[in-house]
């Protein structure tokens, strides 16, 4: 039941994520894709056929915004699992597990990285810090923040198994 929940959220993060990539950055009054005039190929075009799962897309705009920082805690996390698919595991949590680092995540109004702060250093596998604030600036730029309440930042546990594999702690209690 969890793994089926868990792809669901992927595949429903991973369309959200593909509706929002353009060839050109729209200016900030621009209507949303929908609006524009119908497409001159079908989907499956040359356009389809040029796209790079491999490359990370940029924040997805498509959506609104969050209305407040535990929505925008969510999508931080469905991101940086999406971003770092070869480092994630799926299904039920282990009762034991190997590394649990806690950091916290500083952000500028256009939801670039400013910071990642360490707030636990796990005891053992300390490697596993680094790999969580790497998979944290690979899955950067999030959405703009501007509009939530300051400070722009909040906090995020990683959960490493035994084969250093994670999950987002923010997703799998939402399971």
């Amino acid at each position: 039941m969890r793994f089926t929940e868990i792809t669901r959220l992927g595949c429903a993060g991973l369309l959200a994520v593909l509706a929002g990539c353009t060839s050109r950055p729209l200016p900030s009054d621009a209507p949303v894709p929908a609006a524009s005039p119908a497409p001159a190929a079908p989907a499956t075009g040359p356009a389809a056929a040029g796209a790079r799962p491999s490359v990370p897309p940029a924040a997805p705009m498509a959506q609104a915004p969050a209305r407040n920082w535990d929505e925008y805690k969510m999508r931080a996390a469905r991101r940086i699992m999406q971003t770092s698919a070869g480092e994630t595991f799926a299904g039920p949590i282990p009762e034991r597990l190997q590394s649990i680092p806690v950091v916290q995540v500083e952000l500028n109004r256009d939801g670039s990285v400013r910071n990642v702060t360490v707030l636990r250093v796990p005891k053992f596998s300390p490697q596993t810090l680094q790999m969580a604030m790497a998979a944290i600036r690979r899955a950067g730029p999030f959405e703009p923040v501007g509009h939530l309440p300051r400070p722009w930042q909040y906090s995020e546990t990683f959960l490493y198994n035994d084969d250093l594999k994670f999950q987002i702690r923010s997703l799998a209690e939402a399971q």
